[in-house]
């Protein structure tokens, strides 16, 4: 009788902050041959800018807030935190050194004379087979908490400078929106202004993690010089344990699947309620990081609200959840656990032209496309519109391939082709 054969298996290397992105994202490369032929736009993706905070730090403008941020910087562990809040939960995303990835990316670069996070950048972009990335901030999307508003204004103005100036001129695959200090609306008219021709800035974000509401009259001077630029305004939701209702809140589980979607939710209530999509009708509005899950509840419930008291609502001219189907939605977490109940939600928002991929990298719950490609339910269409053509249409993305294919990037690194 013939012996089966053993089959082999290689044994993997353990993952540590020093593990190269491209390793890690070695299976979700093998995945990008099957969508070769693809447009890829991740909308989200994240800057861990603490890692470079001594740079950000000198572009501060104000000479008084640089030289404290310096000063702090200076102190033991202050250097990649100074002048910052900090929020509790922070350190739990990387599930407690399980995914060390999360916690930092420490892995060697070649000294070709790009910044470190470009290059990090493009070992990423080059894995997923993506031919634009579009970068967020990290611990700076709590900013909005910070009890001192002129800190937000001055490091969200360094960021600002940081990534237009430092990051973006150097790979033309990635793009970035304004980081706006909201706390402080005659700030964020200045950093439009300053930035609005500038074709490397495609859009404009609120971290909404703050409780700033949207609709008061002092940001109206904003949401039109925003709509006469044309480019995208993002609110990018975040987590926030200190709010008194999280409090209760005994595990990060909790917090994190019900923070990312609260400020949003309310954000949205009071951007549609106060007539914002008729006062400016041509300004895009985008909700990334919220999930999918919430949008359909959030139809339901306003519908129904406002079909008992319009009055409340003046502006209105349609049902809330026609203004929410002319929004754009970013597809990071996509809720994936009922095939039926996701398809339904998709189908709400008519997702085939409204929803962007995200995959918001390199944090703990990232997204490779395939998170798209696989659904069954989808059209090819409709797949290839999540995965870019939406994101081109949003931003005015030129429709070409940018990067290498997906054996390339496999065949350069031994063992994994």
């Amino acid at each position: 009788m013939l012996e089966r054969t053993p089959q082999q298996f290689r044994e993997l290397q353990e993952i540590t902050m020093q593990t190269d992105t491209r390793d890690i994202l070695a299976h979700a490369t093998r995945q990008a041959e099957n969508h070769e032929d693809y447009f890829l736009v991740d909308m989200d993706a994240h800057v861990s800018e603490t890692s470079f905070w001594p740079e950000i730090l000198d572009l501060i403008e104000n000479d008084v807030i640089r030289q404290m941020g310096h000063a702090n910087a200076e102190r033991p562990g202050g250097a990649n935190h100074s002048l910052l809040n900090h929020q509790p939960g922070i350190l739990h995303q990387h599930l407690y050194g399980r995914v060390p990835h999360q916690q930092g990316l420490l892995e060697p670069v070649e000294k070709n004379g790009s910044h470190r996070f470009v290059e990090l950048a493009r070992r990423a972009m080059d894995a997923l087979g993506l031919d634009y990335q579009i970068v967020f901030p990290t611990p700076m999307l709590t900013l909005g908490m910070h009890p001192q508003d002129d800190l937000e204004v001055a490091l969200g103005g360094a960021y600002n400078k940081w990534l237009v100036e430092r990051i973006l001129p150097e790979d033309d695959r990635l793009k970035g929106l304004l980081y706006l200090p909201f706390n402080t609306p005659d700030a964020c008219v200045e950093q439009v202004e300053r930035y609005a021709g500038n074709d490397r800035v495609i859009g404009y974000t609120v971290c909404s993690t703050r409780n700033k509401p949207v609709h008061h009259n002092s940001y109206m001077k904003l949401y039109a010089l925003m709509e006469e630029t044309g480019k995208p305004f993002a609110f990018h939701s975040g987590f926030n344990w200190n709010d008194p209702s999280f409090l209760q809140l005994n595990r990060f589980i909790s917090m994190h699947a019900l923070s990312f979607v609260h400020y949003n939710l309310i954000h949205m209530t009071n951007w549609i309620i106060n007539g914002i999509p008729e006062r400016f009708p041509k300004l895009k509005v985008m909700w990334v990081e919220s999930g999918l899950a919430w949008i359909p509840y959030l139809m339901q419930r306003l519908d129904h609200e406002y079909q008992m008291r319009s009055c409340e609502a003046p502006l209105l001219k349609r049902l809330p959840s026609e203004y929410m189907r002319d929004m754009f939605y970013t597809s990071q977490p996509m809720e994936k656990t009922n095939p039926k109940l996701l398809q339904a939600t998709m189908e709400a928002f008519n997702a085939e032209t409204q929803l962007l991929y995200a995959s918001d990298w390199p944090h703990w719950d990232f997204d490779a496309p395939s998170t798209i490609t696989t659904l069954p339910f989808l059209s090819e269409q409709a797949k290839r519109n999540i995965l870019g053509l939406n994101a081109a249409r949003a931003f005015n993305l030129q429709v070409k391939r940018r990067r290498p294919r997906a054996k390339d990037v496999l065949a350069a690194r031994p063992g994994l082709s």
